[in-house]
């Protein structure tokens, strides 16, 4: 058994509660959804906005969630986003270890 475990937690769209759970010991926080996502239709929707203020404020690694496709990654990633979790458009795909590979790339060229 591992002494300590990564610990991540869903603030949706408030940093207040990124703040209150980092500071309770979380690893890692995630917002989203921030895209439309078949996995959590009724998801709160934050702004792109909030990965940069959240990045700004946190000592934490910043992930976003929701609707993650290869043509959106980007956009998350330029907007303060320290990774990416990605459901239906890895596992979805024809070969998901090339597509996971695909995302690889977006994190090699920063």
């Amino acid at each position: 058994m591992l002494p300590h475990g990564v610990v991540g937690v869903s603030c949706y769209d408030s940093l207040e509660r990124a703040l209150r759970l980092r500071a309770e010991g979380a690893d890692y926080v995630a917002f989203g959804s921030f895209f439309p996502s078949a996995v959590k239709p009724g998801a709160v929707r934050p702004p792109l906005g909030l990965l940069g203020e959240a990045r700004a404020s946190l000592d934490c690694a910043v992930v976003a969630i929701g609707g993650v496709t290869r043509a959106r990654a980007p956009q998350l990633l330029a907007a303060g986003a320290h990774a990416l979790a990605v459901i239906t458009d890895l596992f979805e795909a024809e070969d998901p270890a090339a597509r996971a590979a695909e995302y690889v790339e977006f994190f090699q060229a920063a």
